[in-house]
């Protein structure tokens, strides 16, 4: 198997441990899977009463959360916090709520977006004033772009703004002053428990009412509802969690360029390296039971996230002394 055919399955997607299995045999286990911009140290799962899983969410329950995500996110209106089951779905659901619009995109972008917009253009913020409906992530996932929200603002036409992984960066949020645009959050990236599928659109209210109409009466499970309103209410662990997410990506940078990578952007939660043998670096990686992102728009573009300890850091490191040293 060539390093290009063992990519091929995970350009799309991170986080695909059973097809790295599937691919690299000889890996060892466990795996340290770096693939995805998923914070590796999760919020700690408060115990909740065992009810919660014999009896359906009640509505004043989610209309805590969306309360407190409102709080957190500094949205004056809870009523226009949508919970949603995953910002991923907010996206095709999106894409049907605006499926007459002819849309652009600024590239390169979230690879669900693509699939929910395929006839989408893709445009440059040079272009962006000219198309009625622009869609855009901000950071920018994979090369962690930023924009003022202030040019954003004065962008005219309908925004769909992805704001996956905003919460390590708060200050380039449109969130306090929208203007009209629609604004996705993930609850799993920043907390670490992308499991329980929780996300949010922030909208004005005919959106936002159109949206629970296609969600229907529970939207998200209990569980969701009881974590989300905990950790979104908990501002100290948040502020201690950034401190961690950048000195750990701080750490991740120096290991990356001492291997020779060259670092081309991310988040706080992931970093963009390139180099002209990165389809040999995830070969070998992969070899090693260390699953990245390639991509299929820049061979030379890999995503490495963070590592959730000192072992996987170690182990990372050896791999990339070991493919050096070849």
């Amino acid at each position: 198997m060539n390093a290009r055919s063992a990519a091929d399955p995970f350009r799309f997607h991170g986080g695909r441990l059973a097809a790295a299995a599937a691919h690299f045999d000889r890996a060892r286990q466990p795996w340290v899977d770096l693939s995805t911009g998923i914070c590796p140290w999760a919020y700690p799962v408060p115990d909740n009463d065992p009810a919660i899983w014999h009896r359906l969410p009640e509505p004043e329950e989610l209309e805590q959360l969306e309360a407190a995500a409102a709080e957190s996110f500094g949205v004056p209106d809870p009523d226009e916090v949508v919970a949603v089951p995953g910002s991923d779905i907010a996206i095709r659901l999106l894409g049907t709520i605006f499926s007459d619009r002819a849309a652009a995109m600024l590239t390169p972008i979230y690879s669900g977006h693509r699939a929910t917009w395929p006839d989408a253009a893709e445009v440059t913020m040079d272009d962006a004033a000219h198309h009625d409906l622009l869609i855009l992530a901000n950071p920018n996932n994979p090369d962690g772009r930023k924009i003022a929200p202030q040019r954003l603002r004065e962008l005219p036409g309908q925004l769909i703004v992805d704001e996956a992984f905003a919460d390590t960066d708060p200050e380039i949020s449109l969130l306090q002053d929208r203007a009209g645009a629609i604004v996705l959050r993930s609850f799993g990236k920043f907390f670490g428990l992308p499991g329980i599928r929780l996300g949010f659109v922030i909208a004005d209210l005919p959106v936002a009412h159109q949206l629970r109409r296609l969600l229907g009466d529970w939207p998200v499970s209990g569980s969701a509802i009881a974590i989300g309103t905990s950790a979104y209410r908990d501002q100290t662990w948040q502020h201690h969690h950034r401190q961690r997410i950048s000195r750990a990506a701080n750490a991740l940078d120096h290991m990356l360029e001492q291997a020779g990578l060259e670092i081309a952007g991310g988040t706080s939660l992931f970093r963009l390296a390139t180099h002209d043998q990165a389809s040999e670096i995830f070969e070998h990686l992969g070899q090693s039971g260390i699953l990245v992102r390639p991509f299929a728009t820049d061979e030379r573009q890999l995503r490495f996230g963070l590592p959730a300890s000192d072992a996987d850091r170690d182990r990372l490191t050896k791999a990339l002394q070991d493919w050096r040293q070849k």
